[in-house]
C-alpha cells in the first residue's frame, strides 16, 4: 500500500514498524461545541484510513483524544481556555458542557458509519502522565519558566518546524518579545499557571511541581498518544490546519522527550470550503450534519459526497453536490437491493470471471493507492452497470463496502407513510391511472425507496 506522508512531501510505501501490527492516533475534538460537516470529513478520511488496513490484513489499534480542557483560544498560547469560556457563556459545569458536546460527537460518528476508537482518552484523565512528560523536557533542558507558565524552548530542538517547512529566521525577523517574556515565537506552553491569588478562578486546574495550572493543548496529545501506542506511532492523522503549530509542537516534545522519531507517517486532511468560503460562525455557514438531516438528507450522502473526492484535496461543499449525491447514493443502494433477491449461483463464463478478477483489481488498486476513493468508487458503477451475476455482484460490494462504509446492504425498515403511499398507488394501477401512479412513484423514489412492478398489471 502507497500513503502521502505529509513528512517527506511524498507518496511512500507504507510498512509499520512492528508488522502487521499499525498504532494510529486520531487527532480528536475539542468539546465546547457542535462539530461541523468539515469535522466529519477529516474523521471520515481517518475512518478509511483504518477500513482500508484492516481490509488488507493490518491489526489497527486506534486511539483518538478528547480534548476538554487547554486548547485556548490562540494558537499563540493567549486567551481563554475554550472549555472555560463556554462553561462561562453557557452558566455550566465544564463536566456538563464536555458531556452535552462529546455526545455530539459521537451521535455525528454514528450517524455517519465511523468506527469507533479502540481507545479514547480524555484530556483531563491523563493529567498525571502530561507532568511526567514535561518534568522529562525539564530534565533534558528543553524548558524555561516565565510569569504565566512553563515552556519548551524550541531554538534548543534543531529539526523545529520540519513538519510545516517552517521559515523559522523569517518568523524571527518578523517577532517582537511579548510581555511574557518568550525567548522565541515558536516556544510554546507545556504548562500553563493558574491566575494568582484574587484572579479570576478556573474550573479545571491540578497542583504541579511548577504550581497550580493546566496542561499546554499540545503536551495533551503527545503524552496520550504515547501511553498507549508507544513512543513511535505508524500514523497520526488530523486536518491540515493543525501543521504548523499542533502538529509540528507535538513533534519536538515527544522527539526531544525519547530521541527516537515520533511519527513515522503523518496523514493530513483537506479543508472543507462551503460554496467557495471556509466555514465558519460569523458567515452564517457553520453547517452540522443535524442541518443536513432536517432537510431531508441522509447522513450516508454526506459520507458518499466526500467519498468522490480525493482526502487531500480542499473540496467546495454545495448543497447541488449533496443533492446529487444523495441521489447517486439512493440509486446505488436501489440497485444493490435488486441483486438481494438473486439465490441461485450460476458458473462463470471465462469472459465473466475475467471480468470479475479485473474489477476486484482495479478496485484494491485504487485504494491502495494512497485511498484513491474516487476511483475505487468509479470502479463500483463499473461493476454495478456489467453483465457480471447478480450473486457475484453481491459478494463483491460487501467486500467493498468494508472500506466505503456506505451500509449497502443494510436493508431500511419501510416507514407506515411509503406504505401508504404503496397502496395508493396500487388502487390507482388498478383503476389504470397510470400517470396518476407514476407520479407516485416518483415521490416515493424521492424518499429513497425504489418500486418495481410486475409484469402483470391488476
Amino acid at each position: 500500500m502507497k500513503l502521502y506522508n505529509t513528512l517527506s512531501r511524498k507518496i511512500e510505501e507504507f510498512v509499520p514498524i512492528n508488522p502487521p501490527k499499525v498504532g494510529m492516533y486520531i487527532c480528536g475534538p475539542t468539546v465546547y461545541d457542535y462539530a461541523h460537516i468539515g469535522h466529519s470529513r477529516t474523521y471520515i478520511n481517518s475512518d478509511v484510513l483504518i477500513r482500508v488496513l484492516r481490509w488488507l490484513g493490518f491489526k489497527v489499534k486506534s486511539v483518538m483524544n478528547i480534548t476538554d480542557v487547554g486548547h485556548l483560544t490562540s494558537n499563540a498560547d493567549e486567551g481563554e481556555d475554550k472549555m472555560e469560556k463556554k462553561a462561562k457563556t453557557e452558566r455550566k459545569n465544564i463536566l456538563e458542557i464536555a458531556k452535552f458536546y462529546t455526545d455530539d460527537f459521537w451521535q455525528m460518528e454514528q450517524q455517519l458509519n465511523i468506527i469507533r476508537p479502540d481507545i479514547i482518552t480524555p484530556a483531563t484523565q491523563y493529567i498525571e502522565a502530561m507532568i511526567e512528560l514535561i518534568k522529562k523536557l525539564e530534565k533534558k533542558g528543553f524548558t524555561y519558566k516565565t510569569a504565566d507558565g512553563i515552556y519548551f524552548d524550541s531554538s534548543k530542538f534543531p529539526d523545529y518546524g520540519r513538519l510545516a517547512r517552517l521559515d523559522i529566521e523569517g518568523l524571527k525577523a518578523g517577532w517582537r518579545v511579548e510581555k511574557r517574556a518568550k525567548k522565541n515565537p515558536t516556544d510554546f506552553a507545556l504548562w500553563k499557571l493558574s491566575p494568582p491569588a484574587g484572579g479570576e478562578k478556573r474550573q479545571m486546574e491540578w497542583p504541579s511541581p511548577w504550581g497550580v495550572g493546566f496542561p499546554g493543548w499540545h503536551i495533551e496529545c503527545s503524552a496520550m498518544s504515547m501511553k498507549h501506542l508507544g513512543e513511535s506511532l505508524d500514523i497520526h492523522t488530523g486536518g491540515v490546519d493543525h501543521i504548523p503549530v499542533h502538529h509540528t509542537n507535538e513533534i519536538a516534545q515527544s522527539e526531544a522527550a525519547t530521541g527516537k522519531q515520533f511519527v513515522k507517517y503523518w496523514f493530513h486532511s483537506g479543508f472543507l470550503m462551503v460554496e467557495g468560503e471556509k466555514m465558519s460562525k460569523s458567515l452564517g455557514n457553520f453547517i452540522r450534519l443535524q442541518d443536513l438531516i432536517d432537510q431531508g438528507y441522509e447522513p450516508m450522502s454526506l459520507r458518499y459526497l466526500f467519498l468522490t473526492s480525493h482526502y487531500r484535496t480542499t473540496v467546495n461543499f454545495t448543497w447541488e453536490a449533496l443533492k446529487a449525491s444523495q441521489e447517486a447514493y439512493r440509486k446505488l443502494k436501489a440497485i444493490v437491493a435488486g441483486w438481494q433477491g438473486e439465490k441461485e449461483r450460476t458458473i462463470l463464463s471465462e469472459e465473466k470471471l475475467a471480468k470479475l478478477q479485473g474489477l476486484s483489481l482495479k478496485f484494491r488498486e485504487a485504494v491502495e493507492n494512497d485511498l484513491n476513493l474516487p476511483q475505487a468508487l468509479a470502479v463500483v458503477w463499473e461493476m454495478a452497470k456489467s453483465n457480471i451475476p447478480s450473486r457475484d455482484k453481491l459478494e463483491l460490494i460487501s467486500d467493498w463496502d468494508q472500506i466505503l462504509g456506505l451500509d449497502l446492504l443494510k436493508i431500511k425498515k419501510i416507514p407506515e407513510e411509503i406504505i401508504q403511499l404503496i397502496k395508493q398507488r396500487e388502487e390507482l394501477r388498478k383503476q389504470k391511472k397510470w400517470e396518476e401512479a407514476d407520479e407516485l412513484r416518483k415521490k416515493i423514489e424521492k424518499k429513497g425507496f425504489k418500486v418495481k412492478d410486475t409484469k402483470t398489471r391488476a
